[in-house]
């Protein structure tokens, strides 16, 4: 796998139960967790990738692992456990799909800093329900240091709200994660989230104004690209028939990433037609999941 076209993603493989159609009280179990459908994703595009998490001694870490496994995702630095798995129970409502988790005791989010192993990766993404769950978490912020000084960092804080989390601190561990990354990717509810006092727009400005890449996600009213130097980059939401919406955010972070691997270098200073190209791969990949049930995306015909 070679250091400067590979891809490191650091954090959880889990199960989502997601509700079966016509059948609000059933749930369908279906792998999930942002990182390692953003690991998928990149694999599905043609992208070499490492998933850097933790598989339990479950039937459903067998099922994560032929997941990861047939879309061509290295698991070598997978940690693994006889713990089971965490669990993720969807809630699809108006706003958005909730989830309520079951995490503890589990082996999902036991796994260890990979600082040593950065020289293989020309990028490492973080985010995910590890960037703010313990041990993972300590594992992540040491990992994503590192990460900043040898690598492109990639973040997607990706904010959730349960009882199960402790909001301050979790807030304040995404916070500085965004404040080491070289590229920030984040919807219109995560910048509310992290910043409520302060517009979306307002927070992507000013993360690009520090140096970064900033993509700013906003579902069916499409993406907003900001770079440091050039002028805001904006796209519509590819038109399609909503079938599912759970990974698609997740499938639009892998676009980027593969985009950026393939025809950016991992150049985070695009010039607005560069972004614009960016974004558009990415909305198409995004598209791919939402037309479709389940998280797997295709590549654009065209890409």
């Amino acid at each position: 796998m070679s250091g400067s076209e590979a891809v490191l993603v650091l954090g959880e493989a889990l199960i989502d139960l997601v509700p079966v159609a016509g059948e609000p009280e059933v749930r369908r179990a279906q792998p999930g967790g942002a990182p390692a459908n953003v690991a998928v994703g990149l694999a599905r595009l043609g992208r070499p990738v490492a998933f850097a998490g933790a598989l339990g001694g479950d039937g459903f870490a067998r099922r994560i692992e032929r997941r990861l496994v047939d879309a061509g995702v290295d698991l070598g630095l997978c940690a693994r456990s006889e713990l089971p798995t965490a669990l993720a129970v969807a809630d699809p409502g108006e706003s958005g799909t909730g989830y309520h988790f079951h995490l503890e005791s589990t082996a999902t989010f036991r796994f260890p800093d990979r600082a040593a192993d950065l020289g293989r990766f020309g990028a490492v993404y973080a985010g995910g329900l590890a960037a703010v769950v313990e041990p993972a978490a300590g594992a992540v912020a040491a990992t994503a240091r590192a990460a900043a000084r040898h690598s492109l960092l990639v973040v997607d804080p990706n904010v959730r709200e349960d009882r199960t989390l402790d909001g301050d601190r979790s807030l304040g561990l995404l916070r500085e994660l965004c404040a080491l990354a070289h590229v920030v990717k984040a919807s219109d509810e995560d910048l509310v989230g992290l910043w409520p006092e302060t517009d979306p727009d307002e927070s992507c400005r000013r993360l690009a104004a520090e140096g970064r890449l900033v993509v700013l996600t906003r579902g069916a009213r499409g993406a907003t690209a900001y770079t440091p130097d050039g002028p805001q980059v904006s796209v519509a939401a590819v038109p399609v028939e909503v079938v599912n919406t759970i990974g698609a955010g997740d499938a639009f972070m892998a676009g980027v990433l593969a985009w950026l691997g393939t025809a950016g270098g991992w150049d985070r200073a695009l010039s607005p037609e560069r972004a614009e190209h960016m974004l558009t791969f990415a909305s198409q990949v995004a598209a791919s999941v939402v037309a479709q049930t389940g998280t797997e995306p295709t590549s654009p015909a065209h890409a």
